[in-house]
């Protein structure tokens, strides 16, 4: 995987986890740790996460090409 594969996947990982600290303890971490929601750092960490999520679409695509190229060769 590329960095950029990486780095969205990351992303996406925190992005998730904080979303189930809000879903189940009323959490937000990001904000904790950054000063608030409203704060220029937790918000650009939002910005980056959405960003990753938007990215991380483009897996599908690279996941189809890899099953067809499996399937190819055979391989399951």
């Amino acid at each position: 995987m590329k960095f950029l594969d990486w780095f969205a996947l990351t992303l996406v990982i925190i992005g998730a986890l904080n979303w189930g600290l809000v879903g189940f303890f009323n959490f937000d971490l990001i904000s904790a740790v950054f000063g608030g929601g409203s704060h220029f750092v937790a918000r650009t960490i939002f910005a980056l996460v959405g960003l990753a999520g938007l990215y991380s679409l483009s897996i599908y695509g690279r996941l189809e090409a890899l099953d067809v190229y499996h399937h190819a060769k055979g391989s399951h």
